[in-house]
């Protein structure tokens, strides 16, 4: 099972990144072997990471075929501050819903704005559900 132990500083910060931070990288791994790092929204809930996208992307089919990825945070620009979750992502037929879809509203509003759409446009563009369940956790 995965734990963070937020009695250390750097468990408290991966905590506070994981309710926090607006964009992570998801590394994915191609047809050809390559990673494939791709900045995507994010919602930690429940001990998961939820991660919307539009139908037929590579990371999709990515992870059809490999589904073991790993999100990092972004690092300061010294090389400080890293942190990375391995583990195994799914593809989910329903799009995020309830609780969660209202977290992820609230997270992003105003990202969603900008962007143009209304929460509903959003999803109805990001149908795509991605549930990453985290094995393991490094980093300093």
């Amino acid at each position: 099972m995965f734990t963070i132990d937020t009695s250390t500083p750097f468990g408290k910060r991966i905590a506070r990144q994981l309710d926090d931070e607006r964009v992570v990288w998801l590394t994915t791994v191609a047809e050809s072997g390559t990673p494939a790092p791709t900045p995507v929204w994010f919602l930690w809930r429940d001990d998961e990471i939820l991660i919307g996208s539009e139908p037929g992307k590579a990371k999709l089919r990515n992870i059809a075929a490999h589904p073991q990825v790993s999100v990092n945070f972004n690092a300061t620009h010294t090389g400080g501050d890293v942190g990375v979750i391995t583990g195994t992502a799914e593809i989910e037929s329903a799009p995020l819903s309830g609780d969660a879809l209202a977290a992820y509203n609230t997270k992003y509003a105003d990202d969603i704005a900008r962007l143009g759409m209304t929460p509903d446009q959003f999803h109805a563009s990001y149908s795509v559900l991605i549930r990453i369940t985290p094995r393991k956790l490094r980093g300093f």
